[in-house]
């Protein structure tokens, strides 16, 4: 079927909504508004083993952990379509691809400037193409090749131009956000209009927290992962061992679905992470746990 009227570029207008997700984006527009807040501790036990056996042959980008949160993210939304549903102008979409974004800092040092990846997933996709793409994407940001982030372009010609008129050209910019068109070479690799935004606050010693979600955009689902170390987990009985772990903050739009829905992704997220081997399977094959 093609496109229709009220369509996007990005995402198919839903015409058919429950009465109450017709009239909730009426009543509680913004994005911003609408945030809930989950986090969540994973177990690594059995993801190290798993990596240190991916890691076996030598190859010259290790598989790490990052790239399996992402892999299971994107698995996640592929599976679960309610979380690639956005809202924009009043009304509910569903969004064309599935996709996630992060930032690529290209040195630790507070002033190494950042740059931004964005990954434009396939239902075919693995663990092992994604981690491909994630090498392509980090090395050629590094390196300072970054032709393709046009975001980051953009917005330094903003930059360069006097305020008066930056200032005047994004309040256009936000009033053709609003009803999606906002031109590609402005957004392409704007975080923002992924499916999924992450960030490895782990990396930089952080705890994982809560980040929120924006107005700008269509994104409605954010991940911070916090800093891998070992915590105690206990048992039925109340014993206690000391396990690798990290814990996840997950910020959500509540206006996309209800708890029911939410808790059964958190639970799929949970269960990847747990057995990363579901994640060599295609993005759209289905999780052993669902019915």
């Amino acid at each position: 079927m093609g496109r229709r009227m009220g369509d996007r570029k990005d995402g198919v207008l839903l015409r058919d909504l429950d009465p109450m997700h017709y009239i909730v984006p009426l009543l509680y527009p913004n994005r911003c508004d609408n945030e809930a807040f989950i986090s969540e501790r994973i177990d690594l036990t059995a993801l190290n083993a798993w990596l240190e056996q991916k890691n076996a042959g030598g190859p010259e980008y290790k598989y790490n952990l990052f790239q399996t949160i992402v892999t299971a993210g994107l698995k996640l939304v592929t599976l679960r379509p309610k979380l690639n549903r956005f809202i924009a102008n009043k009304n509910m979409y569903q969004r064309n691809e599935v996709s996630a974004a992060f930032v690529v800092k290209k040195i630790f040092s507070d002033d190494a400037p950042e740059a931004l990846a964005f990954i434009h997933s396939k239902e075919t996709d693995t663990i092992d193409t994604v981690h491909d793409e994630i090498y392509r994407q980090v090395s050629s940001r590094r390196k300072g090749d970054d032709g393709e982030d046009q975001s980051s372009d953009s917005m330094d010609v903003l930059n360069r131009m006097p305020r008066w008129l930056s200032k005047f050209l994004v309040s256009i910019i936000c009033w053709l956000d609003k009803h999606g068109w906002v031109p590609n070479f402005l957004i392409a690799t704007d975080p923002y209009y992924s499916s999924l935004v992450l960030t490895n606050l782990g990396s930089i010693k952080l705890h994982s927290g809560y980040h929120h979600l924006t107005n700008w955009g269509t994104n409605s689902v954010f991940i911070a992962i916090g800093e891998k170390k070992p915590r105690p987990f206990y048992d039925e009985e109340g014993n206690v061992t000391m396990r690798d772990s990290i814990d996840l903050g997950l910020t959500i739009d509540e206006r996309l679905a209800d708890g029911y829905y939410y808790s059964k992704c958190v639970q799929m997220l949970r269960y990847m992470l747990e057995h990363p081997e579901e994640l060599e399977k295609p993005l759209s094959e289905k999780l052993p746990i669902q019915k």
